[in-house]
Protein backbone atom coordinates (compact mmCIF):
# COMPACT_ATOMS: atom_id res chain seq x y z
CA UNK A 1 0.00 0.00 0.00
CA UNK A 2 1.49 3.26 -1.20
CA UNK A 3 2.10 5.53 2.05
CA UNK A 4 1.18 9.58 2.42
CA UNK A 5 4.81 10.21 1.33
CA UNK A 6 4.58 8.21 -1.78
CA UNK A 7 0.86 9.77 -2.64
CA UNK A 8 2.12 13.01 -1.73
CA UNK A 9 5.25 13.74 -2.52
CA UNK A 10 6.18 14.92 1.16
CA UNK A 11 6.24 13.65 4.46
CA UNK A 12 3.87 14.50 7.61
CA UNK A 13 5.95 16.99 9.14
CA UNK A 14 6.28 17.42 13.43
CA UNK A 15 5.87 20.80 14.72
CA UNK A 16 5.46 21.53 18.42
CA UNK A 17 2.27 23.26 17.86
CA UNK A 18 0.21 24.14 14.67
CA UNK A 19 2.36 25.33 11.74
CA UNK A 20 2.00 29.33 11.19
CA UNK A 21 0.26 28.96 7.68
CA UNK A 22 -0.82 25.85 6.56
CA UNK A 23 -2.20 25.43 3.69
CA UNK A 24 -5.11 23.95 2.67
CA UNK A 25 -4.91 19.77 3.00
CA UNK A 26 -1.74 19.98 4.76
CA UNK A 27 -1.35 17.36 7.31
CA UNK A 28 0.76 17.48 10.48
CA UNK A 29 1.60 16.01 13.47
CA UNK A 30 1.00 17.83 16.71
CA UNK A 31 3.50 16.70 18.96
CA UNK A 32 1.91 18.64 21.74
CA UNK A 33 -1.12 17.50 21.87
CA UNK A 34 -0.03 13.61 20.56
CA UNK A 35 -2.09 14.28 17.16
CA UNK A 36 -2.50 14.37 13.68
CA UNK A 37 -4.03 17.51 12.32
CA UNK A 38 -5.21 18.98 8.82
CA UNK A 39 -6.18 22.33 7.55
CA UNK A 40 -9.49 22.42 6.27
CA UNK A 41 -13.01 24.83 5.49
CA UNK A 42 -16.31 23.28 6.17
CA UNK A 43 -18.47 22.42 3.00
CA UNK A 44 -20.92 25.78 1.82
CA UNK A 45 -24.17 24.50 1.85
CA UNK A 46 -26.23 26.35 -0.48
CA UNK A 47 -30.41 26.23 -1.47
CA UNK A 48 -32.93 26.42 -3.81
CA UNK A 49 -35.75 29.52 -4.27
CA UNK A 50 -38.17 30.50 -6.33
CA UNK A 51 -37.46 32.03 -9.48
CA UNK A 52 -39.37 33.06 -12.44
CA UNK A 53 -41.90 30.02 -14.04
CA UNK A 54 -41.44 29.15 -17.41
CA UNK A 55 -43.76 30.48 -20.14
CA UNK A 56 -44.14 26.45 -21.12
CA UNK A 57 -44.35 24.17 -18.92
CA UNK A 58 -42.23 21.05 -20.14
CA UNK A 59 -39.84 18.14 -19.56
CA UNK A 60 -37.22 16.57 -21.46
CA UNK A 61 -35.29 19.21 -22.71
CA UNK A 62 -31.72 20.82 -22.00
CA UNK A 63 -29.81 24.24 -21.79
CA UNK A 64 -27.24 26.79 -21.65
CA UNK A 65 -25.81 29.85 -19.88
CA UNK A 66 -26.23 30.99 -16.56
CA UNK A 67 -28.03 31.69 -13.40
CA UNK A 68 -28.89 35.51 -14.81
CA UNK A 69 -28.48 34.67 -18.63
CA UNK A 70 -30.24 31.53 -19.26
CA UNK A 71 -31.41 29.40 -22.54
CA UNK A 72 -34.03 26.84 -22.43
CA UNK A 73 -34.82 24.86 -25.77
CA UNK A 74 -37.27 21.76 -27.63
CA UNK A 75 -38.61 19.26 -24.68
CA UNK A 76 -42.14 17.73 -24.56
CA UNK A 77 -45.32 19.01 -23.77
CA UNK A 78 -48.08 16.63 -25.52
CA UNK A 79 -46.00 16.71 -28.56
CA UNK A 80 -42.09 17.66 -29.22
CA UNK A 81 -41.84 21.77 -29.25
CA UNK A 82 -38.86 23.70 -30.52
CA UNK A 83 -39.77 26.31 -28.08
CA UNK A 84 -37.23 28.31 -27.13
CA UNK A 85 -36.63 30.61 -23.78
CA UNK A 86 -34.50 33.12 -22.67
CA UNK A 87 -33.72 34.00 -18.39
CA UNK A 88 -32.88 37.55 -17.61
CA UNK A 89 -32.21 36.18 -13.66
CA UNK A 90 -35.99 37.34 -13.32
CA UNK A 91 -38.17 35.85 -15.94
CA UNK A 92 -38.01 33.78 -18.89
CA UNK A 93 -39.41 35.29 -22.56
CA UNK A 94 -39.83 33.88 -25.58
CA UNK A 95 -37.75 33.96 -28.44
CA UNK A 96 -37.15 32.60 -31.62
CA UNK A 97 -37.37 28.14 -32.33
CA UNK A 98 -35.48 25.09 -32.84
CA UNK A 99 -35.84 24.96 -36.10
CA UNK A 100 -36.32 21.05 -35.34
CA UNK A 101 -39.08 20.67 -32.29
CA UNK A 102 -37.69 17.54 -30.39
CA UNK A 103 -37.10 16.50 -26.88
CA UNK A 104 -33.94 14.82 -25.72
CA UNK A 105 -31.55 17.21 -27.37
CA UNK A 106 -28.37 17.73 -25.84
CA UNK A 107 -26.69 20.70 -25.28
CA UNK A 108 -23.52 23.01 -25.28
CA UNK A 109 -22.84 26.95 -24.67
CA UNK A 110 -22.36 28.86 -21.36
CA UNK A 111 -24.50 31.82 -22.40
CA UNK A 112 -27.78 32.63 -23.43
CA UNK A 113 -26.46 34.27 -26.50
CA UNK A 114 -24.03 31.16 -27.85
CA UNK A 115 -25.12 27.71 -27.50
CA UNK A 116 -25.69 24.20 -29.83
CA UNK A 117 -28.27 21.91 -29.48
CA UNK A 118 -27.68 18.61 -30.77
CA UNK A 119 -29.68 15.09 -31.44
CA UNK A 120 -33.16 15.01 -29.48
CA UNK A 121 -35.99 12.37 -30.80
CA UNK A 122 -38.86 13.59 -33.18
CA UNK A 123 -41.01 11.40 -34.19
CA UNK A 124 -40.68 8.80 -35.07
CA UNK A 125 -37.08 8.25 -33.67
CA UNK A 126 -33.70 9.69 -32.83
CA UNK A 127 -32.07 12.21 -35.29
CA UNK A 128 -28.35 13.90 -35.83
CA UNK A 129 -29.31 17.48 -36.21
CA UNK A 130 -27.21 19.78 -34.70
CA UNK A 131 -28.65 23.64 -34.32
CA UNK A 132 -26.51 27.10 -32.94
CA UNK A 133 -27.93 29.57 -31.55
CA UNK A 134 -26.19 33.10 -31.77
CA UNK A 135 -28.69 35.37 -29.59
CA UNK A 136 -31.07 35.73 -32.17
CA UNK A 137 -31.87 32.51 -34.13
CA UNK A 138 -31.16 28.96 -34.21
CA UNK A 139 -28.68 28.07 -37.60
CA UNK A 140 -28.73 24.28 -39.21
CA UNK A 141 -25.24 23.37 -39.10
CA UNK A 142 -23.05 19.80 -38.91
CA UNK A 143 -24.57 16.91 -37.81
CA UNK A 144 -23.65 14.07 -35.09
CA UNK A 145 -22.33 10.73 -37.01
CA UNK A 146 -24.72 8.94 -34.85
CA UNK A 147 -28.06 9.86 -34.33
CA UNK A 148 -28.19 10.18 -30.59
CA UNK A 149 -30.87 11.30 -28.43
CA UNK A 150 -31.18 11.58 -23.92
CA UNK A 151 -27.20 11.93 -23.55
CA UNK A 152 -24.90 14.10 -21.30
CA UNK A 153 -22.97 17.03 -22.80
CA UNK A 154 -20.61 19.58 -22.34
CA UNK A 155 -18.31 22.24 -23.34
CA UNK A 156 -19.46 25.68 -25.71
CA UNK A 157 -20.96 26.11 -29.32
CA UNK A 158 -17.52 26.02 -30.94
CA UNK A 159 -15.57 23.05 -28.49
CA UNK A 160 -18.29 20.65 -27.59
CA UNK A 161 -18.53 17.33 -26.21
CA UNK A 162 -21.83 14.63 -26.58
CA UNK A 163 -21.27 11.63 -24.56
CA UNK A 164 -23.80 8.40 -23.70
CA UNK A 165 -27.45 7.84 -24.51
CA UNK A 166 -29.58 6.02 -27.09
CA UNK A 167 -31.51 4.88 -28.43
CA UNK A 168 -31.11 1.92 -26.41
CA UNK A 169 -27.86 2.86 -24.10
CA UNK A 170 -25.05 3.98 -25.37
CA UNK A 171 -21.17 4.77 -24.84
CA UNK A 172 -20.24 6.46 -27.90
CA UNK A 173 -18.71 9.50 -27.48
CA UNK A 174 -17.84 12.90 -29.92
CA UNK A 175 -16.60 15.97 -30.12
CA UNK A 176 -17.45 19.01 -32.18
CA UNK A 177 -14.54 21.58 -33.45
CA UNK A 178 -17.59 24.14 -34.57
CA UNK A 179 -17.49 22.47 -38.08
CA UNK A 180 -17.99 18.77 -37.64
CA UNK A 181 -18.61 15.92 -34.73
CA UNK A 182 -15.49 13.55 -34.78
CA UNK A 183 -16.23 10.38 -33.08
CA UNK A 184 -13.92 9.66 -29.90
CA UNK A 185 -12.73 7.25 -27.34
CA UNK A 186 -16.33 5.66 -25.76
CA UNK A 187 -17.48 6.00 -21.93
CA UNK A 188 -16.47 2.83 -19.53
CA UNK A 189 -19.86 1.94 -19.22
CA UNK A 190 -22.39 3.12 -21.11
CA UNK A 191 -25.62 5.20 -20.10
CA UNK A 192 -28.43 6.84 -21.14
CA UNK A 193 -30.45 10.03 -19.56
CA UNK A 194 -26.94 11.11 -17.92
CA UNK A 195 -25.91 14.59 -16.71
CA UNK A 196 -23.28 16.04 -18.38
CA UNK A 197 -21.28 18.71 -17.58
CA UNK A 198 -17.46 20.39 -18.48
CA UNK A 199 -16.27 24.00 -19.88
CA UNK A 200 -14.76 22.49 -22.96
CA UNK A 201 -15.01 19.40 -24.51
CA UNK A 202 -11.39 18.52 -23.21
CA UNK A 203 -12.47 18.54 -19.60
CA UNK A 204 -16.11 17.04 -18.62
CA UNK A 205 -17.73 15.02 -16.36
CA UNK A 206 -20.32 12.26 -16.49
CA UNK A 207 -22.65 10.97 -14.00
CA UNK A 208 -25.62 9.16 -13.31
CA UNK A 209 -28.34 7.79 -15.56
CA UNK A 210 -29.98 4.55 -16.92
CA UNK A 211 -27.11 1.64 -17.16
CA UNK A 212 -28.17 -1.69 -19.01
CA UNK A 213 -29.07 -2.87 -15.24
CA UNK A 214 -31.52 -0.07 -14.14
CA UNK A 215 -30.63 3.78 -12.81
CA UNK A 216 -26.26 4.25 -11.88
CA UNK A 217 -24.38 5.92 -9.62
CA UNK A 218 -21.27 5.82 -11.90
CA UNK A 219 -19.03 9.41 -12.61
CA UNK A 220 -16.54 9.02 -15.26
CA UNK A 221 -14.01 12.17 -15.91
CA UNK A 222 -13.07 12.89 -19.61
CA UNK A 223 -9.36 14.36 -20.22
CA UNK A 224 -9.60 14.91 -23.66
CA UNK A 225 -8.32 11.73 -24.97
CA UNK A 226 -10.45 8.99 -22.55
CA UNK A 227 -12.84 8.57 -19.49
CA UNK A 228 -11.64 7.53 -16.39
CA UNK A 229 -14.38 6.13 -13.68
CA UNK A 230 -14.59 8.30 -10.25
CA UNK A 231 -16.04 8.35 -7.18
CA UNK A 232 -20.26 7.44 -7.53
CA UNK A 233 -23.30 9.95 -6.93
CA UNK A 234 -24.74 8.58 -3.95
CA UNK A 235 -28.43 8.54 -5.35
CA UNK A 236 -28.33 6.11 -8.36
CA UNK A 237 -31.06 7.83 -10.90
CA UNK A 238 -31.98 8.84 -14.59
CA UNK A 239 -33.39 11.69 -16.14
CA UNK A 240 -30.64 13.68 -15.96
CA UNK A 241 -29.82 14.88 -19.85
CA UNK A 242 -30.59 18.18 -19.08
CA UNK A 243 -27.85 18.86 -16.02
CA UNK A 244 -25.48 21.24 -17.40
CA UNK A 245 -24.18 23.15 -13.84
CA UNK A 246 -20.75 23.11 -13.41
CA UNK A 247 -17.37 21.81 -14.29
CA UNK A 248 -15.05 19.06 -14.37
CA UNK A 249 -14.07 20.20 -10.67
CA UNK A 250 -17.05 21.68 -9.72
CA UNK A 251 -20.45 20.70 -10.61
CA UNK A 252 -24.17 19.89 -9.22
CA UNK A 253 -26.40 16.87 -10.00
CA UNK A 254 -29.87 17.77 -9.41
CA UNK A 255 -32.92 16.07 -9.47
CA UNK A 256 -33.98 12.95 -11.57
CA UNK A 257 -36.04 9.66 -11.00
CA UNK A 258 -35.84 6.29 -10.76
CA UNK A 259 -39.80 5.75 -12.14
CA UNK A 260 -42.40 6.32 -10.61
CA UNK A 261 -40.23 8.14 -7.57
CA UNK A 262 -39.13 11.88 -9.05
CA UNK A 263 -35.82 12.65 -6.54
CA UNK A 264 -35.59 16.19 -5.31
CA UNK A 265 -31.85 15.49 -4.58
CA UNK A 266 -29.15 17.60 -5.31
CA UNK A 267 -25.33 16.44 -4.95
CA UNK A 268 -22.25 18.89 -4.83
CA UNK A 269 -19.42 17.76 -6.73
CA UNK A 270 -15.53 19.00 -5.37
CA UNK A 271 -13.66 17.50 -8.08
CA UNK A 272 -12.80 14.13 -6.07
CA UNK A 273 -16.66 13.39 -4.19
CA UNK A 274 -19.99 13.84 -4.28
CA UNK A 275 -22.03 15.67 -1.06
CA UNK A 276 -25.12 14.85 -0.38
CA UNK A 277 -26.50 19.41 -0.48
CA UNK A 278 -29.84 21.14 0.16
CA UNK A 279 -32.48 19.69 -1.79
CA UNK A 280 -35.12 21.43 -4.36
CA UNK A 281 -37.84 22.29 -3.46
CA UNK A 282 -40.35 20.31 -6.13
CA UNK A 283 -39.31 16.75 -7.09
CA UNK A 284 -38.67 16.33 -10.67
CA UNK A 285 -36.82 14.31 -13.32
CA UNK A 286 -35.65 14.88 -17.14
CA UNK A 287 -35.74 18.81 -16.04
CA UNK A 288 -33.45 21.26 -16.97
CA UNK A 289 -30.56 22.53 -14.94
CA UNK A 290 -28.33 24.66 -16.17
CA UNK A 291 -25.49 27.28 -14.37
CA UNK A 292 -22.16 26.85 -11.84
CA UNK A 293 -21.77 25.06 -8.53
CA UNK A 294 -22.62 28.40 -6.73
CA UNK A 295 -25.31 29.87 -8.84
CA UNK A 296 -27.96 27.70 -10.80
CA UNK A 297 -31.20 27.00 -12.35
CA UNK A 298 -33.62 24.24 -12.31
CA UNK A 299 -36.29 24.46 -14.35
CA UNK A 300 -39.49 22.51 -16.00
CA UNK A 301 -39.43 18.67 -15.61
CA UNK A 302 -41.95 15.99 -15.02
CA UNK A 303 -44.71 15.88 -13.58
CA UNK A 304 -45.13 18.80 -15.96
CA UNK A 305 -44.17 22.00 -14.56
CA UNK A 306 -42.94 25.15 -16.03
CA UNK A 307 -41.54 25.90 -12.03
CA UNK A 308 -38.28 27.47 -11.69
CA UNK A 309 -35.56 27.33 -8.77
CA UNK A 310 -32.56 28.89 -8.51
CA UNK A 311 -29.46 27.58 -6.14
CA UNK A 312 -27.23 29.84 -4.73
CA UNK A 313 -24.39 29.44 -2.42
CA UNK A 314 -22.19 31.62 -0.12
CA UNK A 315 -19.28 31.63 -2.93
CA UNK A 316 -15.25 31.60 -1.83
CA UNK A 317 -14.52 34.63 -3.59
CA UNK A 318 -16.47 37.03 -6.38
CA UNK A 319 -15.67 39.81 -8.67
CA UNK A 320 -16.94 43.46 -8.39
CA UNK A 321 -16.84 46.08 -11.33
CA UNK A 322 -14.46 48.73 -10.20
CA UNK A 323 -13.29 51.98 -12.21
CA UNK A 324 -11.98 51.36 -15.96
CA UNK A 325 -8.24 52.43 -17.00
CA UNK A 326 -8.09 56.25 -18.61
CA UNK A 327 -7.23 54.33 -21.80
CA UNK A 328 -8.96 51.19 -22.77
CA UNK A 329 -5.74 48.43 -23.94
CA UNK A 330 -4.99 45.18 -24.06
CA UNK A 331 -1.11 43.27 -24.71
CA UNK A 332 -0.64 45.67 -21.46
CA UNK A 333 1.28 45.11 -17.82
CA UNK A 334 0.42 45.74 -14.32
CA UNK A 335 1.96 45.45 -10.81
CA UNK A 336 0.86 46.47 -6.93
CA UNK A 337 -2.25 45.50 -5.13
CA UNK A 338 -5.62 45.54 -5.04
CA UNK A 339 -5.58 49.06 -3.77
CA UNK A 340 -2.41 50.56 -5.12
CA UNK A 341 -1.58 49.43 -8.75
CA UNK A 342 0.21 50.35 -11.74
CA UNK A 343 -0.90 49.73 -15.15
CA UNK A 344 1.60 50.88 -18.35
CA UNK A 345 2.03 50.42 -21.91
CA UNK A 346 -0.02 48.05 -24.49
CA UNK A 347 -2.25 48.07 -26.95
CA UNK A 348 -5.28 50.77 -27.75
CA UNK A 349 -6.56 49.84 -30.80
CA UNK A 350 -6.72 46.87 -33.07
CA UNK A 351 -3.97 47.70 -35.05
CA UNK A 352 -0.32 46.35 -34.03
CA UNK A 353 1.19 49.35 -34.30
CA UNK A 354 -1.10 51.29 -31.63
CA UNK A 355 1.39 50.67 -29.05
CA UNK A 356 1.42 52.80 -25.79
CA UNK A 357 3.26 54.25 -23.37
CA UNK A 358 0.56 55.32 -20.87
CA UNK A 359 1.20 54.68 -17.44
CA UNK A 360 -2.07 55.14 -14.96
CA UNK A 361 -2.10 54.38 -11.00
CA UNK A 362 -5.30 53.05 -9.08
CA UNK A 363 -6.35 54.11 -5.54
CA UNK A 364 -8.41 51.26 -4.87
CA UNK A 365 -11.18 53.85 -6.39
CA UNK A 366 -10.01 55.64 -9.31
CA UNK A 367 -7.24 55.27 -11.57
CA UNK A 368 -4.97 58.63 -12.86
CA UNK A 369 -2.84 59.61 -15.34
CA UNK A 370 0.98 59.38 -14.24
CA UNK A 371 4.22 60.47 -16.75
CA UNK A 372 4.55 57.58 -19.85
CA UNK A 373 7.15 55.22 -20.26
CA UNK A 374 10.10 56.50 -22.26
CA UNK A 375 9.25 53.35 -24.63
CA UNK A 376 5.89 52.73 -25.85
CA UNK A 377 5.31 48.72 -26.34
CA UNK A 378 3.12 46.37 -26.21
CA UNK A 379 2.97 42.82 -24.16
CA UNK A 380 6.26 43.69 -21.97
CA UNK A 381 5.93 42.02 -18.46
CA UNK A 382 6.16 43.93 -14.68
CA UNK A 383 7.76 43.55 -11.34
CA UNK A 384 7.57 45.51 -8.24
CA UNK A 385 4.63 47.89 -6.83
CA UNK A 386 2.69 50.89 -7.34
CA UNK A 387 5.99 53.20 -6.16
CA UNK A 388 8.78 50.46 -7.06
CA UNK A 389 8.39 49.31 -10.55
CA UNK A 390 9.70 47.71 -13.43
CA UNK A 391 8.45 47.30 -16.85
CA UNK A 392 10.84 45.01 -19.27
CA UNK A 393 10.74 43.34 -22.79
CA UNK A 394 7.64 43.48 -25.16
CA UNK A 395 7.57 44.34 -29.05
CA UNK A 396 7.81 48.15 -31.04
CA UNK A 397 7.16 46.84 -32.93
CA UNK A 398 9.61 43.65 -33.19
CA UNK A 399 10.54 42.40 -29.57
CA UNK A 400 12.63 44.72 -27.66
CA UNK A 401 15.09 44.42 -24.29
CA UNK A 402 13.94 47.73 -23.16
CA UNK A 403 14.34 47.71 -19.73
CA UNK A 404 12.91 50.72 -17.33
CA UNK A 405 12.51 51.48 -13.99
CA UNK A 406 9.48 53.29 -11.83
CA UNK A 407 10.23 55.23 -8.65
CA UNK A 408 6.79 56.30 -8.29
CA UNK A 409 6.93 59.20 -10.31
CA UNK A 410 9.15 58.64 -13.84
CA UNK A 411 10.65 55.92 -15.68
CA UNK A 412 14.53 55.60 -16.12
CA UNK A 413 16.32 53.48 -18.70
CA UNK A 414 18.46 50.90 -17.34
CA UNK A 415 19.85 47.65 -18.47
CA UNK A 416 18.10 45.79 -21.27
CA UNK A 417 17.24 41.99 -21.41
CA UNK A 418 19.88 39.90 -22.31
CA UNK A 419 17.22 38.27 -24.79
CA UNK A 420 14.79 40.84 -26.49
CA UNK A 421 11.63 39.57 -26.50
CA UNK A 422 7.24 39.99 -25.76
CA UNK A 423 4.50 38.07 -24.43
CA UNK A 424 6.59 37.33 -21.53
CA UNK A 425 5.80 36.91 -17.59
CA UNK A 426 7.10 38.40 -14.99
CA UNK A 427 7.22 38.81 -11.43
CA UNK A 428 9.10 40.50 -8.51
CA UNK A 429 9.09 42.69 -5.34
CA UNK A 430 10.49 45.94 -6.45
CA UNK A 431 12.15 47.73 -9.07
CA UNK A 432 16.00 45.90 -7.57
CA UNK A 433 14.56 42.42 -8.44
CA UNK A 434 12.78 40.50 -10.49
CA UNK A 435 12.31 37.72 -12.58
CA UNK A 436 11.75 37.43 -16.83
CA UNK A 437 10.35 34.16 -18.19
CA UNK A 438 9.04 32.80 -21.06
CA UNK A 439 8.35 35.10 -24.53
CA UNK A 440 8.25 35.76 -27.85
CA UNK A 441 10.87 36.38 -30.48
CA UNK A 442 10.15 35.10 -33.44
CA UNK A 443 9.22 31.39 -31.16
CA UNK A 444 8.00 30.74 -27.79
CA UNK A 445 11.19 30.58 -25.51
CA UNK A 446 12.11 29.24 -22.22
CA UNK A 447 14.05 31.75 -21.32
CA UNK A 448 14.77 33.14 -17.90
CA UNK A 449 16.11 36.19 -16.47
CA UNK A 450 16.97 37.41 -13.04
CA UNK A 451 17.24 41.49 -11.82
CA UNK A 452 19.37 42.78 -9.30
CA UNK A 453 18.97 45.93 -9.59
CA UNK A 454 21.52 46.51 -11.93
CA UNK A 455 21.77 43.92 -14.73
CA UNK A 456 19.98 40.61 -16.01
CA UNK A 457 21.72 37.38 -15.61
CA UNK A 458 20.59 33.98 -17.34
CA UNK A 459 19.37 31.31 -15.24
CA UNK A 460 17.94 28.31 -15.98
CA UNK A 461 14.82 28.15 -18.18
CA UNK A 462 11.47 27.47 -18.27
CA UNK A 463 10.72 23.46 -18.52
CA UNK A 464 8.33 24.68 -21.52
CA UNK A 465 8.98 26.72 -23.84
CA UNK A 466 5.72 29.73 -24.30
CA UNK A 467 4.69 32.94 -24.93
CA UNK A 468 1.41 34.97 -23.27
CA UNK A 469 1.60 33.34 -20.38
CA UNK A 470 0.58 33.79 -16.71
CA UNK A 471 3.00 34.57 -13.86
CA UNK A 472 2.99 35.93 -10.63
CA UNK A 473 5.30 36.11 -7.32
CA UNK A 474 6.35 37.85 -4.27
CA UNK A 475 10.23 38.02 -5.41
CA UNK A 476 12.45 36.68 -7.75
CA UNK A 477 13.39 33.27 -6.18
CA UNK A 478 9.95 31.90 -5.86
CA UNK A 479 7.42 32.15 -9.08
CA UNK A 480 4.79 30.82 -10.69
CA UNK A 481 5.00 30.01 -14.29
CA UNK A 482 1.23 29.05 -15.93
CA UNK A 483 -1.06 28.78 -19.42
CA UNK A 484 0.24 30.06 -22.45
CA UNK A 485 0.66 29.16 -25.79
CA UNK A 486 3.58 26.82 -27.10
CA UNK A 487 2.06 26.33 -31.06
CA UNK A 488 -1.19 25.33 -29.16
CA UNK A 489 -2.61 26.51 -25.87
CA UNK A 490 -1.43 24.73 -22.57
CA UNK A 491 -2.19 24.64 -19.37
CA UNK A 492 1.42 23.28 -17.99
CA UNK A 493 2.17 25.22 -14.37
CA UNK A 494 5.70 25.29 -13.50
CA UNK A 495 7.27 26.09 -10.10
CA UNK A 496 10.18 28.09 -9.59
CA UNK A 497 12.70 27.95 -6.19
CA UNK A 498 15.56 30.46 -6.74
CA UNK A 499 17.15 27.84 -8.99
CA UNK A 500 14.80 26.08 -11.44
CA UNK A 501 11.75 25.51 -12.39
CA UNK A 502 9.45 22.12 -11.46
CA UNK A 503 6.51 21.17 -13.42
CA UNK A 504 3.34 20.85 -11.45
CA UNK A 505 -0.07 20.59 -11.40
CA UNK A 506 -1.92 21.88 -14.81
CA UNK A 507 -4.41 24.60 -14.90
CA UNK A 508 -8.13 22.67 -15.35
CA UNK A 509 -8.72 25.07 -18.46
CA UNK A 510 -5.86 25.53 -20.59
CA UNK A 511 -5.38 28.95 -22.40
CA UNK A 512 -3.27 31.93 -23.47
CA UNK A 513 -3.28 35.22 -22.53
CA UNK A 514 -4.38 35.16 -18.94
CA UNK A 515 -3.17 37.16 -16.19
CA UNK A 516 -1.77 36.14 -12.54
CA UNK A 517 -1.90 37.44 -9.02
CA UNK A 518 -0.40 36.04 -5.78
CA UNK A 519 2.58 33.85 -4.43
CA UNK A 520 3.99 30.56 -5.92
CA UNK A 521 2.28 28.85 -3.52
CA UNK A 522 -1.42 30.72 -3.51
CA UNK A 523 -2.37 32.21 -6.89
CA UNK A 524 -5.21 33.32 -8.89
CA UNK A 525 -5.22 32.83 -13.01
CA UNK A 526 -8.16 34.86 -14.62
CA UNK A 527 -9.33 35.23 -18.33
CA UNK A 528 -7.83 34.67 -21.32
CA UNK A 529 -8.94 32.67 -24.42
CA UNK A 530 -8.35 28.71 -24.99
CA UNK A 531 -7.30 27.14 -28.40
CA UNK A 532 -8.60 29.96 -30.62
CA UNK A 533 -12.15 30.33 -28.99
CA UNK A 534 -13.47 33.44 -27.74
CA UNK A 535 -12.25 35.38 -24.60
CA UNK A 536 -13.27 33.67 -21.25
CA UNK A 537 -14.05 34.79 -17.75
CA UNK A 538 -12.79 31.64 -16.44
CA UNK A 539 -11.28 31.87 -12.72
CA UNK A 540 -8.54 29.14 -11.09
CA UNK A 541 -7.30 29.78 -7.44
CA UNK A 542 -3.95 27.54 -6.81
CA UNK A 543 -3.24 26.40 -2.97
CA UNK A 544 -0.07 25.23 -3.70
CA UNK A 545 -0.54 21.98 -5.41
CA UNK A 546 -3.28 22.55 -7.74
CA UNK A 547 -5.70 24.59 -8.84
CA UNK A 548 -9.51 25.08 -8.25
CA UNK A 549 -12.57 26.81 -10.18
CA UNK A 550 -13.71 30.08 -8.32
CA UNK A 551 -16.14 32.37 -9.43
CA UNK A 552 -15.84 34.07 -13.07
CA UNK A 553 -14.97 37.70 -14.30
CA UNK A 554 -17.88 39.84 -15.07
CA UNK A 555 -16.19 40.64 -18.04
CA UNK A 556 -14.74 38.00 -20.44
CA UNK A 557 -11.43 39.12 -21.97
CA UNK A 558 -7.89 38.01 -23.06
CA UNK A 559 -4.55 40.09 -22.94
CA UNK A 560 -5.75 41.61 -19.51
CA UNK A 561 -3.36 42.46 -16.50
CA UNK A 562 -3.47 41.19 -13.06
CA UNK A 563 -2.33 42.70 -9.91
CA UNK A 564 -2.69 41.41 -5.91
CA UNK A 565 -2.81 38.40 -3.97
CA UNK A 566 -5.25 35.52 -4.57
CA UNK A 567 -8.02 36.83 -1.99
CA UNK A 568 -7.63 40.79 -3.21
CA UNK A 569 -7.06 40.24 -6.69
CA UNK A 570 -7.06 43.54 -9.01
CA UNK A 571 -7.68 42.60 -13.35
CA UNK A 572 -7.78 45.46 -15.80
CA UNK A 573 -7.56 46.25 -19.73
CA UNK A 574 -8.06 43.31 -22.19
CA UNK A 575 -10.12 42.43 -25.55
CA UNK A 576 -12.26 40.34 -26.32
CA UNK A 577 -14.56 41.34 -29.19
CA UNK A 578 -13.99 45.20 -28.45
CA UNK A 579 -10.76 46.61 -26.16
CA UNK A 580 -11.70 47.70 -22.73
CA UNK A 581 -10.65 49.26 -19.88
CA UNK A 582 -12.60 47.51 -17.43
CA UNK A 583 -11.67 46.66 -13.88
CA UNK A 584 -12.94 44.22 -11.52
CA UNK A 585 -11.68 43.29 -7.68
CA UNK A 586 -11.58 40.29 -6.79
CA UNK A 587 -12.16 39.20 -2.95
CA UNK A 588 -11.97 35.69 -1.20
CA UNK A 589 -12.86 35.53 2.58
CA UNK A 590 -12.84 31.39 2.21
CA UNK A 591 -9.30 31.29 3.01
CA UNK A 592 -9.73 33.83 5.88
CA UNK A 593 -11.60 31.33 7.44
CA UNK A 594 -9.39 28.12 7.83
CA UNK A 595 -10.38 25.50 10.33
CA UNK A 596 -7.95 23.53 11.83
CA UNK A 597 -9.13 19.68 12.66
CA UNK A 598 -8.10 17.20 14.65
CA UNK A 599 -7.94 13.52 12.77
CA UNK A 600 -7.85 9.78 14.10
Amino acid sequence: MPDYKGIQGTAVQNFAGDPANPIIGQVWYNSISGTFRYNEVAPQLGAWSTGGSLNTARSIFSGSGTQTAGLVFGGFTTVNVGVTESYNGTSWTEVNDLNTARNGATSAGDTNTAALAFGGETTPGSVTNNETWNGTSWTEVGDLNIANKYGGGAGTNTAALEFGGGPGIVANTETWNGTSWTEVNDLNNATSQNGGCGATNTAALNFSGSGPGGPTAQTESWNGTSWTIVNSVNTARRGLMGNRVGSQTLALCVGGSNPPTNFANTESWNGTAWTEVNDLNIARGVLAAIGNSNAALATGGAPATAATEEWDVATRGAWATGSPLNTGRYGLAGVGTQNAALAFAGLSTPSPTSFVANTESYNGTLWSNLINMNTARRYPAGAGIQTSALAFGGANPSAVGNNESWNGSTWTELGDLNTARQQLAGCGATNTAALAFGGFTTVAVANNESWNGTSWTEVNDLNTARRILGGCGATNTAALAFGGLTTVDVGNTETWNGTSWTEVNDLNTVRNGLAGSGTNTVALAFGGTPNTAPAIANTESWNGTSWSQEDEMNTARQSLAGAGTQTAALGFGGAATVITGATEEYNDPYYENLTITTTT
